[in-house]
């Protein structure tokens, strides 16, 4: 049961009204409390003039005097006010009441339980406020960090791919970090299924396929290759990454080159669309992408739809 820290005015008010009818005499009174878990220093008083005199005080006083202890106890008090509470709206045998005092008993104590259970609902509804506020807020706070997380992510991908620039003596290491540089771009954007790996025999454990990369692209998957070369990709570079599709029932495939495509791997990659769902990229597209820092999915996706739907497998997206 959720109540305030004190009794407000009204409630204690109505407490102070409800109690003595549920008790036929002044000691019934003060066990109710010492029931509820009031301290016996703050019945001391009341006991002590029972005890001594009879009508020196009623049992509206001795509920008022105890209750004005218990509220001003703070913490200390809380355990008690909430079972003295407790005990009111949980009250029904109304028969061991004074005849008379039945029925203002029994409508003090419906308007006791009313005022609870409305401060209550109140309760909860802002406990279900605070609760969805703050799920809310953690949530805004997690995207901004996966937000800030990814733009770091993005920017140092940026730099290591323009350091390959400057490795025109070094093409094989070049070529090896342009395929870590653009397998962390495709896991920055969560569609990195598998980095580079290598088949191999199961006899002789001879590498017979190298592939560079896969992704999961519209819930397709995607087998990635991908070339730095000085001239533009010819079919002696794009068959066999096209042959790897044809092994595989429903694999799609991507190309990415740096330089570019000779006519013909055009012509046969949008003839082999008839079968197979591939596409080209160049690698000029990924460096406008990270400056504009745009959605890689949905750069792929337009590349693919492109592919699919008009039969170009090369639709150049630099802007």
């Amino acid at each position: 049961m959720t109540e305030a820290f004190h009794y407000p005015p009204q409630l204690f008010s109505q407490l102070v009204d409800a109690i003595p009818l549920l008790c036929r005499s002044k000691k019934d009174v003060i066990l109710f409390l010492r029931g509820a878990g009031v301290s016996p220093e703050d019945l001391a008083e009341v006991e002590r003039l029972v005890n001594a005199d009879r009508n020196s005080i009623n049992k509206f006083d001795i509920v008022r005097n105890v209750l004005t202890k218990v509220n001003a106890r703070g913490d200390n008090g809380l355990r008690a006010r909430r079972e003295i509470l407790k005990r009111v709206v949980e009250f029904e045998s109304f028969e061991t009441c004074w005849e008379n005092d039945q029925y203002r008993a029994k409508g003090l104590v419906a308007s006791i339980r009313e005022a609870v259970h409305k401060k209550d609902s109140f309760t909860r509804m802002k406990q279900e406020r605070d609760a969805e506020r703050n799920e809310r807020l953690a949530k805004q706070q997690a995207e901004r960090a996966a937000a800030t997380e990814k733009r770091t992510m993005l920017d140092d991908i940026n730099r290591r791919l323009s350091v390959l620039f400057t490795m025109d003596n070094k093409p094989q290491e070049r070529g090896k970090l342009l395929e870590a540089v653009l397998n962390d771009l495709f896991q920055a954007y969560g569609i990195l299924v598998r980095e580079d790996f290598r088949r191999k025999d199961p006899d002789t454990l001879v590498v017979v396929e190298q592939i560079d990369g896969v992704i999961e692209l519209n819930g397709q998957i995607h087998l990635v290759e991908m070339k730095w070369l000085n001239s533009p990709v010819g079919m002696g570079e794009f068959m066999p990454h096209l042959g790897r599709l044809f092994l595989r029932a429903n694999a799609h495939g991507i190309f990415i080159a740096t330089n570019g495509y000779a006519e013909s791997v055009v012509t046969e990659c949008r003839a082999a669309l008839s079968q197979k769902t591939m596409f080209l990229c160049s690698l000029r597209e990924f460096v406008m992408l990270l400056q504009r820092q745009d959605d890689l999915a949905e750069f792929l996706k337009r590349k693919s739809q492109a592919a699919i739907v008009d039969k170009n497998p090369f639709l150049e997206i630099l802007s």
